[in-house]
């Protein structure tokens, strides 16, 4: 998977405190986990998949419904997940007009929702006692 389009954004997903990374092979996803579960995927749909999601490099983020639905109004880049629910998240096409501080304000959502459905002993432990 080419992942050109913001190269700035594998780190900047590592970056937050308990982040795992690994790859589905079968899938052909970069999957980004806190405590285990994801809250970010990177991958490039194949032709066989709807034009939509085809041959784009997009990133799938956990998004709160409300605000899903507003952003895949006002922002063409913006999409239903991927093979995900897609009232809970959102597909966003890396290689659109979107800006580094939306795509970064979106994974840092992301992150915060599932972080936040962690038990209080895991985030303690994911932060290494930071608080």
């Amino acid at each position: 998977m080419a992942n050109d389009a913001q190269p700035w954004l594998d780190d900047y997903l590592l970056s937050k405190p308990g982040v795992t990374k690994d790859l589905k092979e079968e899938w052909g996803w970069l999957r980004y986990q806190v405590g285990g579960k994801l809250f970010a995927a990177r991958m490039r749909p194949g032709a066989e998949h709807d034009p939509m999601y085809a041959g784009k490099d997009l990133l799938n983020v956990k998004c709160e419904p409300m605000l899903a639905d507003l952003l895949r109004k006002e922002h063409s880049e913006i999409l239903p997940g991927f093979y995900m629910n897609k009232q809970n998240w959102i597909a966003v096409s890396l290689e659109g007009n979107l800006t580094p501080e939306l795509i970064k304000e979106l994974c840092d959502a992301s992150y915060q929702l599932v972080f936040g459905k962690l038990t209080k002993k895991l985030q303690k432990e994911l932060l290494g006692d930071l608080e």
